[in-house]
């Protein structure tokens, strides 16, 4: 990745450690994280910055945010053109950050950013690129949630590989070593906690007790959940490729054992009572070819997303420079007295 298109490359930097937070709709919160993680952060004694992402949120969150770099110089403002969604913009961060070590965290403090200044240490005294934060008591879930997440782990683990750790979300640290192992990755939705693992840094892991959130809705509902268990395995496996096939088998298997019924039945002169072992079958056969077709569309899918080489995000500017890095800013057509991509660029000052 060149200086052109990296936002930190021209920065020269002493600082430590970033904290990246992607945010949507987190006004309600902000009060609260700004309590805890500030004086956590003073607390360690080195060079950081805050980087909070703001996911084209349509409350008060991109203002709020403004307004407490006032006094917060430490504080920096990346804000997305559009939704992009919560990995979109942890990606956005990262590329963003500057630190040796990076934190990611979200704004709700369900996970506690107390625990960051432990993940550094950690890193540190035993050099390891990755500490996840793992979930240790997970309590104030609901019994659903609880379900369903230790269901969505235990998949995971079997089909991917046990190298996944258990109940690790996205609070973690990364070292810049596995940053720039992150960045130089094609720029594609990615999801970390899976992706991550699979480059195998060195790793260790820190356990926590889960808090309830502490203001807003949360931005996970079920659906959310459902997208990000059919992304995490069809991105990371082909083992659904592998049960189409298998599901083939069985149905052949199947009709291999009616050939017999049915050659005894035309012998006897008896078909019309198959009629309902024949519609049976033909149900059967239809259903695991689409099941087949379904599950090769999403593989193609996915290929021709990554084929389209579209940016996972667009910032529409950030409080560093004030503007979108040549890498992100998205042409919006000809302006007045601007006829090309390259004069629009030349106008942001970017050219």
């Amino acid at each position: 990745m060149d200086a052109l298109h990296d936002p930190t490359a021209q920065i020269e930097s002493s600082v430590e450690l970033s904290v990246v937070i992607p945010m949507f709709n987190e006004e309600e919160a902000l009060p609260a994280l700004v309590e805890r993680l500030r004086p956590v952060l003073d607390g360690t004694g080195e060079a950081y910055e805050v980087i909070a992402v703001d996911d084209g949120s349509t409350d008060r969150t991109a203002e709020d945010l403004v307004v407490l770099r006032a006094t917060w110089p430490q504080l920096k403002v990346v804000r997305l053109r559009r939704n992009c969604g919560h990995q979109a913009a942890l990606t956005a961060g990262l590329h963003y950050a500057r630190g040796r070590y990076a934190a990611s965290l979200d704004a709700d403090l369900q996970d506690p950013p107390e625990k960051i200044p432990e993940m550094l240490a950690l890193a540190r005294t035993r050099h390891l690129d990755v500490v996840y934060g793992v979930r240790a008591d997970r309590s104030t879930d609901t019994g659903f949630k609880r379900r369903t997440a230790g269901a969505y782990y235990r998949l995971v683990r079997r089909v991917i590989g046990s190298h996944v750790p258990t109940q690790a979300g996205d609070f973690r640290l990364l070292s810049r070593n596995a940053l720039d192992a992150l960045k130089a990755l094609p720029d594609q939705p990615q999801v970390y906690r899976l992706l991550i693992p699979w480059l195998g840094f060195p790793s260790g892991e820190v356990a926590y007790h889960r808090d309830q959130r502490v203001a807003g809705q949360t931005k996970y509902p079920l659906r959310k959940m459902v997208l990000l268990a059919v992304d995490s395995i069809i991105g990371f496996s082909v083992a659904p490729l592998r049960l189409a096939t298998w599901l083939g088998i069985l149905a052949f298997l199947v009709c291999l054992g009616m050939a017999p019924y049915t050659l005894a039945a035309y012998a006897s002169g008896d078909t019309t009572p198959g009629w309902t072992s024949l519609i049976t079958t033909v149900l059967f056969i239809g259903a695991v070819q689409l099941i087949c077709l379904g599950l090769l569309g999403e593989y193609i899918g996915r290929i021709y997303t990554a084929v389209q080489q579209r940016p996972t995000y667009y910032v529409a500017d950030d409080t560093d420079t004030g503007q979108a890095s040549s890498r992100d800013i998205a042409w919006p057509g000809p302006r007045r007295g601007e006829g090309s991509p390259q004069d629009f660029l030349d106008s942001q000052g970017i050219l």
